[in-house]
């Protein structure tokens, strides 16, 4: 079995430890940024869900009348 991590403070000739390391340093702070952009999808859902309820409601009233 071959090990492929090189030690601590060696340069990584493809940069990929670097690439990740950035990646993951900056992750956090892009979905932060994200989350607390708009409030589009939320309106969207909340209406997306009364009007379900709406639809079960009225099914359920012209099924018991």
């Amino acid at each position: 079995m071959a090990n492929n991590q090189a030690p601590q403070g060696n340069h990584d000739p493809a940069g990929s430890t670097q690439m990740f390391r950035a990646f993951v340093d900056e992750a956090p702070q892009g979905r932060q940024a994200a989350a607390t952009g708009s409030s589009g999808p939320r309106v969207g859902l909340i209406l997306g869900v009364v009007v379900a309820v709406a639809v079960v409601a009225a099914v359920a009233w012209l099924a018991l009348a």
